[in-house]
């Protein structure tokens, strides 16, 4: 139920084709996120408009609120919150990362306090692949552990034993043809572990393969290092994924290793506190000399912010602490990255990679 095809190479970077489940996906590509069945502030139809085919949901919060029942009266996620691109969901597994304080983690599966009511709630990989199924996934991650970081090699390697297990076990409890699965590479910051975690995930076999773990505190330095180790040796006719990554340089530097799909909640997030992309680096919307600026976030940006808006409203907007800010600003960060990464598919399509990785960067030093 999951293809994908390569289509042309610049270096390592790789310009592909994802047919999953009737949609089609071109590769690059950024995954916005709707944690709780919706990319915040937006409609289902204002992100597809964008030209986003895929979105990224979450087990873990969606099984708190609204529960797998509601959703399953719905048909799953997809009606549910009206999308009609495709969905992947993530297993629980970054929750195991971050709700780290509410949690205790078993052989069997993890016990956690619910972050909203307290109430004691278990996962494990069989109820992970199970709750996915029913919301009705195009893509269901395994359930993992997310190794935190710093890990001493010790800890990191369990981590990694354990979610090789893990992953089996959610292979194992795979019921629909269209449940398509994908195993997570772990290992730290530790070469030797990560090619571990890929080479047992390869045995048991999956639908594509992602490479979590990174972007929770480590450096830039060694999660690129971790990159150039691991992502190019990932099998070359399924999907790489980087989980959780990142801003657009991070992006840039990973399509550089090769990798083909990301998600973050970056350009949302920092949407509704002022932070906007821009060619030229972040622009600080709450800085006091953007008042009486008169233009548009970017010039030459076509979204719908800037054809309509000055900088100095959406300030106004930003200081009153109103909702259009926080929309006009969203809309602005989804539409800059589904350009960066038109931008980097025809590059790659044209053979001038290099050439598009140094005018980033270049424009990277200009001032907004």
């Amino acid at each position: 139920m999951i293809k994908y095809t390569l289509k042309n190479n610049s270096g390592k970077a790789r310009l592909g084709l994802i047919n999953l489940n009737g949609h089609v996906i071109e590769t690059p590509c950024f995954m916005p996120v709707g944690t709780a069945a919706t990319v915040k502030t937006m409609t289902a139809s204002e992100v597809s408009n964008f030209g986003y085919k895929i979105i990224l949901a979450n087990t873990f919060h969606l099984m708190l609120r609204p529960g797998v029942d509601i959703i399953s009266k719905h048909g799953g996620i997809h009606n549910f919150m009206k999308w009609g691109g495709a969905i992947i969901t993530d297993s629980g597994g970054y929750q195991v990362f971050s709700l780290a304080k509410l949690r205790k983690v078993t052989k069997e599966g993890v016990y956690f306090n619910s972050p909203i009511d307290g109430a004691k709630v278990f996962l494990d990989p069989k109820i992970s692949i199970e709750l996915q199924e029913k919301f009705n996934s195009d893509v269901i991650m395994q359930f993992d552990e997310c190794t935190p970081y710093p890990a001493d090699k010790i800890t990191a390697e369990r981590s990694l034993d354990l979610s090789l297990i893990w992953g089996n076990e959610s292979k194992n409890s795979i019921t629909k043809e269209k449940s398509n699965l994908f195993g997570i590479i772990q290992g730290g910051i530790y070469d030797d572990l990560r090619d571990k975690s890929l080479d047992g995930l390869t045995e048991i076999g999956f639908d594509g393969y992602a490479i979590g773990g990174l972007s929770v505190g480590e450096t830039t330095e060694e999660r690129n290092r971790v990159l150039d180790n691991i992502a190019h040796k990932m099998p070359k006719d399924k999907v790489r994924y980087l989980m959780g990554v990142g801003t657009p340089e991070d992006i840039v530097e990973a399509v550089i290793r090769g990798v083909d799909i990301f998600d973050c909640v970056i350009p949302t997030r920092n949407a509704r506190t002022g932070f906007l992309y821009t060619k030229n680096g972040i622009l600080k919307l709450r800085n006091s000399r953007y008042k009486d600026d008169m233009r548009p976030i970017e010039e030459g940006c076509m979204c719908y912010t800037c054809q309509n808006h000055t900088r100095s409203y959406l300030k106004h907007l930003d200081n009153c602490k109103e909702i259009l800010g926080l929309r006009l600003n969203t809309i602005h960060n989804l539409y800059y990255y589904h350009d960066l990464m038109l931008k980097i598919r025809e590059s790659i399509k044209l053979n001038r990679f290099d050439d598009f990785v140094k005018e980033f960067y270049i424009a990277r030093n200009q001032e907004n």
